[in-house]
């Protein structure tokens, strides 16, 4: 039966490409005669209301107003993307009624998740919304292929944006005068970065883009998997085919995936070769299972046909009817110098090809490690990758070149004076944390009151023993409840694959001993036996029942799923013993069947390798990992996160056995656990001031690529966050942050130091109120929940916080001072705060500690651990933060929060004062003598917010010092 109404809207909204518009007068001016009913929006509101799972009308509003709530770029809306406003203003235009809108906002809610962050030079506008649509077959294809792979219309629109957002970066392919940018792409580790870059190749060859290189890893293993990748997602069987009869098994003799579980049917199809549909063919000069031997034809290969040769291969008379080329090239350097060398012999059509080299895992082997101090005459000395990625730029000089990282310091901290090196100087995209995604706030309890370490995480002690069998048994488990999930339901695609990784060692002989030892673990186990079966059942109860989903099937009893646990035992029995070791220099080590996700139909495994089970090889179904590696680099222990990415049907099963206490040197251990919340803290701060400074000023970037200053601490002594010779050098002089929380962590340990910090904050203690006054947090999600804490409270004016701030003395000046220079400045332009609240939280029960410093009224203590460097992690309390926040200005002003309501005023700050005692030096109460305590065991900390001005005025911004080689005589950098 025909869908009247949903064609009709269907045609509606096509009509609307550039953004919504009056939704009756199209619908009107587009509907057939006989069906005028299907004008009347109050069909369209019942329709929506009363839809069930899988109606094609709300599919087609949900994919429409999710692309225009994200749209970054909306001419026809002032209001930010992902907001309510921006949602109200889409409504206003199509001309909707409150019913109707309450309708489409319960079907299809305002996704508010964040996008990408840009930082970016400023740039010449060419590729937009209407110039993407009018070329995009390519991208259109991907996108229904992402779509029949089950992604969220959010998820296909955030890639939309992010994708689009780098390719509009891009040199126009068409200009008459060549440039090539330089772009990095920032995600996180396991988080999708070939699904982004897929779609900016899509989107590029639309565009005119003609050759594409893809630096697809260091191993064949790796460019195999990228290989594979974009041709079944962008490439497409046809063009894999080359006018192949797909039916003539003779024919099909030496063409790819012919023993490939999913060919053809989830390789993407054109429908035919797109040169017969009126586009354009992609030409591959690598395949699966063939890394570049050279041009192909020689080098007529990338002789383009001209259908004007009077005019470049660039200009839109030639352009647009050019088959584009791709391959995907191992970071090798046999394989770039035959590259190199066939490129050199190919002509001047080399300056007039619109080239984009995609450099996948852009810190590993591409960034130049030599040591500047050794360059004979200033002559740059480049390391080996690094040079060859070098001259391609140079032989392709309207190459574009984009890196993709997780780990993204190195590319940053590049000389960017260096013009022949790929610092990235246009743009610097970090990608948002993806839906579905598990990372680090899955495993570690960033904020108090989580349950993730709980839930995820057993530490390896000295005292525990080393869990060995333990974790083996959790493999076993976990396999046994995935069928059962799949018996009853459960998608079982995720399911295909179930692995467990094992990373204790960095040396191969290590590897070898390890696999024997759980190769004789397993088979001593007893699976089979009542033994066995009894360790699975107590680890069941107290374990995978205890933390399950309750939205997945779950087995009331063992008995229930021990049937699943023989079955798992014999997926992992198949095809030999139940360890696979991955390591070794050369691809022959990786030239496993076990190891081929594609290929092999189920790998039930456990791995056992080192820094190959590392960057960018993707541990498909890894639910089990036991990690006792130590490394001094942080960037090199991120990439050994493999257990973060997408789990879906499986993420509560996920099991991370770590070691706590690991032996690094004669007499030292080191928390691993802890090292990776470190970094993972340092990350996200990363991120978090890319966002700050990402915010356009007057139209105009706040700061370019090469003015970020290097955000990247070092809170464990023993973790380099990355090697010295890849670092960019810049201080940081001033941050400035109107309306954001300010969290010094770095105080003095030095007992002169705290008790001259204690006299410091003296006259403030003597000036708080003896009373208490009661501040109420309110519940986030409206649903009248609170809590209440008292606090003792004060108003100092500007130049007193001023002063008070100014004489304290820090354990690293250098990490408060740009905070400082910042509050120097009191002027609109600067801190915009003329008086502050002081707010120093008081607690009361049996644990609770209250003494007099220095002579002052009695104030409650609170405990605060410094981590393995003598920094705190974390000072205030995230329960204490609203009623400053609304002081501040920065929240709406509550009734049910009358103290800071009554506080609030314009150009306030706040700040929280905490008395903090280090756990270490001993019990609070233990400390306290006679009602005092000695102010060395004391540290005053605090955690302020400046006044948040009028909406549009408070923009942070940096100021700071960065040294860069091509600016020797301009040793400052101020960024207005």
């Amino acid at each position: 039966m025909t869908d009247h109404l949903f064609n009709l809207h269907g045609d509606v909204l096509a009509a609307m490409r550039r953004g919504p518009k009056a939704f009756a007068k199209l619908a009107f001016a587009l509907s057939d005669a006989d069906e005028p009913a299907d004008t009347y929006v109050g069909h369209f509101r019942d329709r929506i209301v009363g839809a069930g799972p899988g109606d094609e009308l709300t599919a087609l509003w949900h994919r429409t107003l999710t692309a225009w709530d994200l749209a970054e770029q909306a001419d026809w809306s002032t209001a930010p993307a992902r907001t309510d406003a921006r949602r109200s203003d889409a409504y206003d235009r199509l001309g909707f009624g409150a019913d109707l809108r309450k309708a489409l906002d319960e079907a299809v809610p305002v996704f508010k998740e964040p996008g990408a962050t840009v930082i970016s030079k400023e740039f010449t506008s060419w590729y937009s919304r209407d110039s993407a649509a009018a070329r995009s077959f390519y991208w259109n294809s991907y996108e229904q292929m992402l779509r029949r792979k089950g992604w969220s219309d959010a998820a296909v629109a955030s890639l939309d944006e992010a994708s689009h957002a780098v390719v509009e970066r891009l040199s126009d392919p068409t200009r008459a005068e060549a440039y090539g940018a330089r772009g990095l792409v920032v995600g996180y580790v396991q988080s999708g970065k070939t699904a982004n870059f897929t779609g900016v190749t899509a989107k590029a060859i639309d565009a005119g883009y003609r050759l594409v290189i893809v630096l697809g890893g260091t191993l064949n293993l790796l460019r195999d998997q990228t290989q594979r990748r974009l041709d079944m997602e962008l490439i497409g069987r046809e063009n894999i085919l080359r006018g192949v009869d797909p039916s003539d098994t003779d024919a099909l003799i030496g063409v790819d995936y012919q023993d490939d579980e999913d060919w053809p049917e989830k390789f993407v199809s054109h429908g035919a070769r797109p040169s017969t549909l009126g586009f354009f063919d992609i030409e591959r000069f690598t395949t699966r299972g063939t890394d570049y031997l050279g041009l192909q034809s020689g080098i007529r290969a990338l002789e383009f046909e001209k259908q004007n040769r009077t005019v470049p291969l660039h200009d839109p008379a030639n352009l647009h009817h050019a088959a584009a080329r791709v391959m995907v090239v191992k970071k090798n350097k046999l394989v770039l110098d035959k590259l190199i060398g066939d490129l050199k012999k190919i002509g001047p059509i080399l300056s007039e090809i619109p080239t984009l080299i995609i450099d996948d895992e852009s810190d590993q082997a591409s960034v130049n490690t030599t040591n500047p101090k050794t360059w004979e005459g200033g002559k740059v000395d480049r390391k080996a990758i690094n040079g060859q990625i070098s001259q391609l730029l140079g032989l392709l000089p309207r190459a574009q070149y984009v890196g993709y990282t997780a780990t993204p310091f190195a590319n940053v901290f590049v000389d960017p004076g260096d013009e022949e090196d790929i610092f990235p100087r246009d743009f610097l995209i970090s990608l948002p944390r993806p839906t579905g995604y598990m990372g680090v706030q899955d495993f570690h309890d960033l904020e108090s009151g989580g349950n993730a370490e709980e839930s995820h995480v057993r530490g390896i002690y000295e005292d525990t023993g080393d869990r060995l069998q333990e974790a083996l048994d959790s493999y076993v488990l976990t396999g046994a409840l995935k069928l059962y999930r799949a018996d009853r339901g459960v998608p079982e695609g995720p399911f295909r694959h179930h692995t467990m990784l094992v990373h204790e060692s960095v040396q191969q002989k290590e590897h070898a001993a390890l696999a024997l030892r759980i190769n004789s673990m397993w088979h001593r186990s007893a699976y089979t036996g009542q033994e066995g079966h009894g360790r699975l059942a107590a680890l069941l109860e107290k374990d995978f029942q205890k933390y399950a989903d309750e939205d997945l099937p779950v087995p009331s009893s063992y008995h229930d799923l021990k049937p699943y646990v023989s079955r798992a035992r014999q997926l992992v029995n198949s095809g030999g013993e139940p360890v696979i070791i991955v390591n070794g220099a050369s691809d022959r080590d990786y030239e496993q069947p076990e190891l081929d996700f594609d290929r092999t139909p189920h790998v039930w495994k456990i791995l056992v390798g080192g820094t190959k089970l590392a960057r960018g090889f993707t541990v498909e179904g890894l639910t089990i990992t036991y990690y006792r590696r130590t490394t001094q680099q942080a960037d090199t222990m991120m990439q050994m996160g493999r257990w973060f990415g997408f789990r879906p049907g499986y993420r509560d099963l996920v099991r991370l056995y770590i070691g706590r206490e690991e032996p690094m040197g004669k007499k030292k251990t080191v928390d691993l656990y802890e090292a990776f919340e470190a970094i993972c803290r340092d990350e996200e701060t990363f991120r978090a001031q890319l966002t700050r400074y990402a915010a356009l000023v007057d139209g105009k970037p706040q700061v370019t690529p090469a003015q970020i200053p290097p955000l990247v601490s070092q809170h464990l002594s023993w973790l380099k966050p990355a090697a010295r010779n890849k670092m960019f050098n810049a201080e940081l002089v001033e941050i400035r942050s109107p309306g954001q929380w300010v969290e010094p962590t770095a105080y003095p340990t030095n007992a002169a130091d705290l008790r001259h910090n204690a006299e410091v904050w003296l006259p403030v203690l003597k000036a708080l109120s003896q009373e208490t006054s009661v501040f109420v947090t309110l519940s986030e999600d409206d649903r009248g929940g609170y809590t209440r804490y008292p606090a003792k409270t004060a108003v100092l004016s500007h130049a007193q916080l001023l002063g008070t701030m100014s004489s304290l003395a820090w354990g690293r000046p250098d990490l408060f001072a740009p905070n400082l220079a910042y509050l120097k400045d009191a002027s609109d332009a600067g801190c915009a705060t003329d008086d502050w609240t002081i707010i120093l939280p008081q607690t009361s029960g049996p644990t609770s500690v209250a003494a007099s410093i220095l002579g002052s009224q009695p104030v409650t203590l609170v405990q605060r651990k410094r981590n393995a460097r003598g920094v705190f992690n974390r000072i205030s309390g995230v329960a204490h933060r609203q009623s400053a926040e609304r002081i501040a200005g920065l929240r709406s002003l509550s009734d049910d929060d009358p103290f800071a309501s009554q506080l609030h005023q314009a150009r306030r700050g706040a700040v929280l004062l905490y008395p903090v005692v280090d756990p270490d030096l001993g019990d609070p109460a233990d400390l306290v003598a006679g009602g005092m305590i000695d102010p060395a065991k004391v540290v005053l900390a605090v955690a302020f917010i400046p006044a948040a001005g009028p909406a549009g005025n408070s923009v942070p911004y940096v100021r700071f010092r960065a040294i860069d080689s091509s600016r020797r005589s301009e040793a400052t950098i101020e960024v207005p």
